[in-house]
Formats: structure tokens, sequence, C-alpha cells
């Protein structure tokens, strides 16, 4: 399975309809290429409830290690990314909806009281919902109720899923506006990393030098090395190499040849894809053409 993004990052997929705009999804991070799912974000809220194992969870520049039983709270337009802890899988539910399920209709107070005041905020835009926290499992107690009456598919679905929805969002601005106003200003850290990755996306099939992604973010080399690596956790040249074989993927389930693929995907050589191939996916181009040719 494989995220399908613009070059953006911004996730492309229906998280519900206009009607009813809310998807429930039970994951499993072992069943993503790579396992693990790339950088991305949702103009969605994104609730996550582990059921069992851990995953490493990033959102914009935070690290978590979530466990069985923990969740998290995912902002709208938020970064994010996961992957695989220690070779083991993780099964998790996913309740992402958009804030419009919350307030109901553009402009009402629901929406510029309760709504706007949490997701306009970029420095909340995550929160760990940790065990030992009352109020944290009460959200989390709310979040298994809402994988129950997913699965029974009860004939009230629809109304009860909001009644609990707003029950959480009703924690969450009780937290948030019980904090102390900071005066912060807005942060320009989240466009630059989405202008870096938006820029790497769109180029990643030639060649990309450091200071050419660096003149384009109105930064030196030095400063674009250290900012990309404080926020994605890796470097530039990692990504770009992750992002190959990532859109090399698809190329290989569709038969295409490997000398064509590497020459598609920015690599130098044949020989050179391989060896990058190898190191992400445990195995050889070749292999993984075989195993999968044919797959959506």
């Amino acid at each position: 399975m494989q995220l399908h993004i613009e070059k953006d990052q911004k996730e492309i997929k229906k998280h519900g309809n206009y009607e009813f705009p809310v998807h429930i999804s039970l994951e499993k991070i072992q069943s993503y290429e790579q396992n693990s799912f790339p950088w991305h974000w949702h103009p969605e809220i994104e609730l996550t409830w582990i059921m069992s194992g851990q995953i490493e969870y990033f959102v914009n520049d935070r690290k978590y290690l979530l466990q069985e039983g923990e969740g998290l709270f995912c902002n709208s337009n938020s970064l994010h990314s996961g992957y695989m802890k220690d070779g083991k899988d993780c099964n998790y539910l996913s309740v992402t909806f958009h804030p419009r399920f919350i307030y109901g209709y553009e402009n009402s107070l629901l929406q510029t009281k309760y709504v706007d005041f949490i997701i306009s905020n970029e420095s909340w835009h995550s929160l760990k919902l940790e065990k030992d926290v009352d109020w944290h499992q009460d959200m989390i107690g709310q979040i298994q109720e809402i994988y129950h009456i997913f699965q029974a598919s009860a004939r009230d679905y629809e109304l009860q899923l909001h009644l609990l929805l707003t029950a959480v969002w009703q924690k969450l601005y009780l937290h948030y506006s019980a904090l102390p106003v900071s005066g912060q200003q807005p942060q320009k850290h989240l466009a630059r990393l989405k202008d870096i990755l938006s820029y790497v996306q769109e180029h990643y099939a030639r060649e990309l030098t450091l200071d050419e992604i660096a003149e384009h973010v109105n930064i030196c080399k030095s400063e674009c090395c250290r900012f990309f690596k404080k926020y994605m956790k890796m470097t530039i040249f990692e990504y770009i190499l992750f992002l190959r074989i990532q859109n090399s993927l698809p190329l290989l389930r569709a038969g295409e040849s490997i000398t064509k693929i590497a020459g598609m995907t920015g690599f130098s050589t044949s020989a050179y894809y391989g060896q990058i191939f190898k190191r992400y996916m445990g195995c050889s181009p070749s292999r993984y053409r075989k195993e999968h040719m044919g797959e959506a």
C-alpha cells in the first residue's frame, strides 16, 4: 500500500465526503511500502489509537513513540509520517474528519470560538494521549467507542459518531483554552518545510543539488541542511533517495525495465538504483517486480 500525495505533500485521498466528512480505517504499518507512510498533510484532523505494537510517529518537528493503548491527536494541515519500530508490526485505528463535521456551517459560532481557536495555532499541531493522564484516557475511551460503533454498523451510526467526536473536541478545547496565552508570532518553519518538500517532490527525477534547494527557499546551504535534519530527522539526500525508491515501486509493478526505471527516478545507473533499492526494500528490484507485478 502507498499513500498518494501531490507535489506539495498534500494527501490525495477522500476522507469521507461533503455530506459526511469522516473516514475510519483499521491500519497496519506493515501494509505500507517500506513499512512506513511518508510525510504528508491534509485539512482533516486525525485521531489515532494504537491497538497493538508500537510506531514511531512524527508530526512537524515532534517525534513520538506510540505504544499499545496510547493515542494521538494530529491537527489540521500538520505534516506527519510514521515508521515501523524494531521490525514489528503495529495495528492502529485511524479516525480522520474535516473540522466542518464539528462546527456545521462556515462562520458559525462553533467554528469561530471552538474550532478555529485550535486549528489555527501551529504550535498545537499534535498531542500524545498518555496512559497515565485521566482525561487522555477518557478521549481514548471515546475513540474506542467509535471503533465499536464502526464495527457494529449501528442504525444511528452517524449520529453517535458526531456525538463522540464533539465530546473529544470539547476535551481538546478545555485543555488548550486553559493554557497561558503565549503571544507567539505565526510560525514560518512549516511553510518553509512544505516548500522544500514540494520542490524535491517536483524535481526528484533529475539531479538535485543542495545549492539549488537552498537557493529555492532563500537560505544558505548549512542552514538548509540543519533545518531539514531538525524537522525531518533525516538529511535531504536521504529523503531524496527514499522518495525515488517510493516512486519507483509503481513502475516496477507495471513491469517497466529496471534500466528505464532507474533513469526515470533520478538514478545515474541501474546498478546504483539496485544498490539503494536493496538497502530500503531488502530485495532486488527484479525480485520485487516478479513478486508484485500487476498489483494496483
